[in-house]
């Protein structure tokens, strides 16, 4: 636990955040308290009260934005707007700050990075770092967070990176996505409408024919729970049925799966939901307490 006397260590980087003597000073106060941040617990209400850091912050993400598109960011400024970045993640991860960050629409900021496809190294630091600071909001399991992401249009952005992103951005992308399908709020708009519905699933199957010749356990564990927090809702698991695919309900994985004794649970969960001697009006046994069954009314097609 950080002593008084070392919090007030933390003043004299914070004001050169914010009034460096050289440019360098700025970027040096950026590294130093994004190595801190782990260490002191109120770092994030001291970067949100002090004249100024935030809208410093703020200016350090907005300054690359002419580098996104063409794009042509260099590992440098990857470096320094993802040490800004960490900052940010700390903001959002503390109870104090939080509900700040978010009503001041903080993240959408982040939204361009999240919007880039460059596959070059320091893009792929970028949109990783940012969907960090979402991850940090949706570990809160808070109804605003989710009502926020959903209003804002996380939901494609996450999509995309699914798809195209690097197993360890993919991972975390799908991780936001299980977040808000876990929230009864998040279930029902991601049911409300068969296209809603699809995009979903035609990227999660994807992901899963990809993991048949390239395997991770840790992917395929977000994958799985979102697939059952899916069939929590009566028209999603009729749909299912037909486009769950084929390597989920044979043995593809079985290897892959033995150890860990929660991913066969849930992947055992979802082949009994989508059985057909389920009865399509009884609420099932989920294994996480926290997932209530979605609203019934919403309406998903087979198209």
């Amino acid at each position: 636990m950080a002593t008084e006397k070392s919090v007030e260590d933390l003043y004299p980087l914070v004001l050169q955040l914010t009034l460096p003597e050289t440019p360098e000073h700025r970027e040096s106060a950026l590294l130093e308290l994004s190595k801190k941040r782990e260490a002191f617990a109120d770092l994030a209400p001291i970067l949100w009260h002090s004249f100024g850091t935030m809208g410093t912050l703020l200016q350090e993400i907005v300054s690359i934005y002419p580098m996104l598109s063409p794009p042509n960011l260099t590992a440098h400024a990857s470096n320094r707007v993802c040490n800004a970045l960490a900052l940010l993640q700390c903001v959002a991860s503390h109870p104090e700050t939080r509900a700040l960050f978010l009503n001041a629409h903080v993240p959408l900021y982040l939204y361009p990075f999240l919007n880039t496809v460059s596959k070059n190294r320091p893009f792929e630091y970028l949109r990783l770092t940012s969907l960090g600071v979402v991850g940090a909001l949706v570990k809160m399991d808070d109804s605003d967070v989710i009502n926020f992401l959903l209003q804002t249009e996380i939901i494609p952005l996450c999509l995309r990176i699914m798809e195209t992103g690097s197993e360890l951005s993919k991972t975390v992308a799908t991780f936001i996505v299980q977040k808000i399908l876990l929230d009864n709020m998040g279930l029902s708009y991601i049911c409300a409408t068969a296209e809603r519905f699809y995009a979903v699933s035609t990227v999660l199957s994807n992901m899963v024919a990809s993991l048949v010749d390239q395997p991770s356990i840790r992917l395929l564990k977000h994958i799985v729970r979102c697939y059952l927090r899916l069939s929590d809702n009566l028209r999603a698991r009729e749909a299912l049925r037909q486009c769950l695919p084929d390597s989920l309900r044979d043995a593809t994985f079985a290897n892959h799966v033995k150890d860990d004794l929660t991913v066969k649970r849930w992947l055992s969960s979802l082949l009994y939901n989508i059985s057909d001697s389920v009865d399509p009006n009884a609420a099932h046994h989920d294994p996480n307490p926290t997932a209530v069954n979605g609203p019934v009314g919403a309406h998903i097609g087979h198209g």
